[in-house]
């Protein structure tokens, strides 16, 4: 055997060493990371259902307040406070408060002051939600419990 095809053999030789080990290492990396990705919880959490909205002072007297990031509307009538979901139940757009109601800018949906359907494709009335005095003396809105249309909470 001539030294050239020994030198060709031991490069040979070495380039498989390292490419064997540069495999094994990154199939021990993608090994770790899958199980980190499959330790690491996968849930994906929602806002809270139960939440505060402030001070029942915030909401002035005959005010229909709109909070778009909770997709509620809070309506005060005297020392009366009730909560209504502004999302539509036709398909779920967020409905605008308007000076008849609510309105749904995507498919044409009315509903009244109370949340009742007026006009449009939309099945059933805006929900309205359960709201209490926390011992903080903040308003706290459920929106798990629904109650019946029309039941305010005195404050």
């Amino acid at each position: 055997m001539s030294t050239k095809a020994s030198e060709q053999s031991g490069d040979r030789r070495s380039f498989l060493t390292w490419f064997s080990s540069a495999a094994l290492f990154g199939s021990a990396v993608i090994s770790a990371l899958a199980n980190f990705v499959f330790l690491k919880p996968r849930a994906t959490y929602g806002q809270p259902s139960r939440f505060s909205i402030g001070k029942p002072d915030a909401f002035p007297s005959g005010a229909r307040i709109a909070i778009e990031t909770r997709r509620i509307c809070v309506a005060r009538e005297g020392n009366q406070i009730a909560v209504i979901s502004t999302t539509c139940t036709h398909l779920g757009c967020i409905v605008g408060v308007a000076d008849t109601g609510f309105s749904c800018p995507c498919h044409g949906s009315r509903y009244d002051q109370d949340g009742n359907v007026t006009a449009g494709p939309a099945p059933k009335a805006l929900p309205w939600y359960q709201v209490k005095l926390a011992p903080n003396g903040e308003l706290e809105v459920d929106t798990s419990i629904e109650i019946k249309p029309g039941s305010y909470y005195n404050v």
